[in-house]
């Protein structure tokens, strides 16, 4: 027995040894080659188009991953987070390409895309309109379109769509999971202390449905984000009425006259151009940009080495920045307590990118970017403590909201000196809550009991323990006193009563759009407005626009050059990139549980937008 066990560690050690010396030539191999490559210039072909890949979501931050684990997940085709596309960087490579004459067209590769928030898709559509009135086309083609693809598609010239191919529209919404009798059968008893008839967060843990008031705040709000959709859409494309009503009956005529086809449907009502093959499409390309005789297909360059690419039009010399900046703070993701990396607000993070602009002599105004349905109360002042010591040095915040600004996000806008919105902004949710787990009976139930002595009789929080009433006491009074301050702080940035306040607050979640009509926002626009809004507050006229970003220690500025570098020269995957929706399912549902993680309030309490996606 001690030989088979001797012989089995053996093969196993020697395996380990394989798959490590496997990764140490692999990382040698990139290392010489970048050493050769180093003075290697990407180049643009003449004539090409720009690829503009949208993979997973668009994201105003893209969430730290890193940089070593980075390249090895691209060079394997493999990833431990979901995919992301940086909005900036698509807006930038458009801009660049329509005044760029290498570039003769830009191609849509939309196979991977899976959605990012309706101003952030119109955003990149307007980039796309600005690049046609140079003269230059746009095409997409699609083997299917998901609805958020074919959003972006509808900017273009022309679509294209695989004869066996297909779409419909489904529509928005979403469904939560509810694990009231989970709970229950598990015998974890779950304490709610919330303030707002709408502030909706709790219900997946002490309900097994939607209750009336979230399904009404749900209905409200999206009904007035997919008529804004279908009004967009309408713009772009004439479509046949039948096929955008959302009625089942009119899509089964539509369907009955294609004779039962997708693809005949999509090109009977106008939702695409022509049904055409991968190669027909192919050659349509080459016809338009030549031959790339080593790929063998169209001239082409991805819009991430196209902004790698050097810029023939620029002049340094002639482009001196200007000593007055802009300083721009992104806030993305749920706000928690502490230190957080990218794609996560940290209070002490987040707050700290504030302190370094305020600290920095060139920043006469900050843009406060805010992509964030809330999180912890505690975290949301902290930043918002730092915009008021920004102000407080005579430098005006402007609050510009992205896809979602709720609950903790709308928290850390409200003492902006101006909070600008787009029209189809996930915003207000203006409600605290507190939340607590107790397992005391599912102990008992496998014969585990908890008992002490304890000095006082103040209440303890421990979830071996049942939660007494005198605590259950204090914290729905704090949450109550937690839900006025919100709403008293609203009222005296936003000049309005505490009952004005009040009507619209109580968890209840709104647009863009509507929130300006309810004084919960100064004016609608996208990030540019907003910026020139802060320029105009701090009395600029010549100004750079810097982004303020976390700092990297040794390792990680290294790790992030070599290998940012080594992705440059990353040959394409080989594998066609498509939308997994069994793993999309099981990741919403992996979301669900990992948000309870995240629940890291000092003081138990919550500002979080229930209905808001996850930026």
């Amino acid at each position: 027995m001690a030989n088979v066990f001797k012989k089995l560690f053996g093969l196993i050690n020697g395996i380990r040894k394989l798959i490590l010396n496997i990764i140490f030539f692999f990382l040698l191999i990139v290392f010489i080659a970048l050493m050769a490559a180093d003075e290697e210039i990407i180049v643009v072909p003449e004539n090409a188009a720009l690829v503009v890949q949208l993979d997973g979501t668009l994201v105003e931050e893209e969430t730290w991953v890193d940089p070593m684990d980075r390249f090895i997940n691209d060079a394997f085709g493999s990833s431990s987070v979901a995919p992301e596309t940086l909005l900036s960087e698509v807006i930038e490579s458009i801009e660049k390409a329509a005044n760029d004459d290498r570039i003769s067209a830009i191609y849509l590769d939309l196979s991977g895309f899976a959605g990012g928030g309706m101003n952030k898709m119109q955003r990149v559509g307007e980039a796309l309109l600005a690049f046609r009135e140079t003269g230059k086309p746009v095409y997409s083609y699609g083997d299917y379109f998901s609805q958020a693809q074919y959003f972006i598609a509808a900017y273009g010239d022309a679509i294209y769509l695989n004869p066996l191919g297909g779409m419909m529209f489904e529509g928005m919404g979403g469904y939560r999971l509810y694990f009231k009798d989970l709970l229950e059968k598990l015998k974890v008893s779950t304490h709610v202390f919330k303030v707002g008839a709408y502030k909706s967060a709790v219900e997946p843990y002490t309900r097994n449905d939607m209750s009336t008031e979230a399904r009404e705040a749900g209905q409200e709000l999206y009904d007035a984000l997919w008529q804004d959709y279908l009004t967009t859409l309408s713009s772009q494309r004439s479509i046949a009425p039948g096929v955008l009503s959302g009625s089942i009956s009119d899509f089964e005529a539509l369907l009955a006259e294609s004779n039962d086809d997708l693809a005949q449907m999509a090109l009977n009502t106008g939702l695409v151009d022509e049904l055409m093959t991968r190669e027909a499409f192919r050659t349509q390309m080459i016809n338009l940009t030549g031959l790339d005789d080593d790929e063998r297909s169209w001239r082409s360059i991805g819009h991430h080495a196209y902004l790698k690419a050097p810029d023939l039009h620029f002049d340094r010399e002639q482009h001196a920045e200007p000593e007055a900046q802009i300083a721009i703070v992104v806030a993305r993701g749920m706000i928690v307590d502490g230190y957080q990396k990218q794609g996560m607000i940290g209070g002490d993070s987040t707050a700290e990118l504030l302190r370094r602009a305020r600290l920095d002599e060139n920043t006469k105004a900050v843009v406060l970017r805010i992509d964030s349905p809330g999180g912890s109360g505690f975290a949301s002042e902290v930043i918002r403590q730092e915009v008021l010591e920004l102000q407080a040095a005579g430098i005006p915040v402007i609050a510009s909201m992205s896809s979602v600004a709720a609950s903790g996000g709308y928290w850390i806008a409200a003492s902006a000196d101006q909070i600008w919105a787009t029209p189809t902004t996930i915003t207000g949710s203006i409600g605290v809550f507190g939340l607590f787990f107790t397992i005391e009976d599912a102990l008992a139930h496998v014969g585990i009991y908890s008992d002490g002595y304890h000095t006082t009789e103040m209440p303890i929080l421990d979830m071996t323990r049942p939660l007494p009433d005198e605590a259950k006491f204090v914290l729905q009074k704090t949450t109550e006193k937690f839900y006025r301050d919100f709403v008293a702080m609203v009222a005296e940035n936003r000049d309005m009563s505490y009952d004005e306040v009040h009507a619209v607050a109580q968890g209840r979640v709104w647009t863009g759009a509507k929130a300006q009509e309810l004084g919960l926002v100064d004016e609608l626009g996208d990030l540019e407005q907003a910026i020139a809004a802060a320029a105009t507050l701090a009395g600029v006229d010549d100004y750079a626009v810097v982004t303020v970003t976390p700092e990297l220690n040794a390792r990680e500025q290294f790790l992030a050059e070599f290998f940012g570098q080594a992705e440059v020269y990353l040959p394409a995957p080989t594998t066609t990139r498509t939308i997994d929706p069994v793993k999309q399912q099981l990741m919403g549902v992996w979301s669900e549980v990992e948000m309870l993680s995240q629940f890291n309030d000092p003081q138990g309490l919550y500002l979080l937008c229930e209905l808001c996606p996850q930026p």
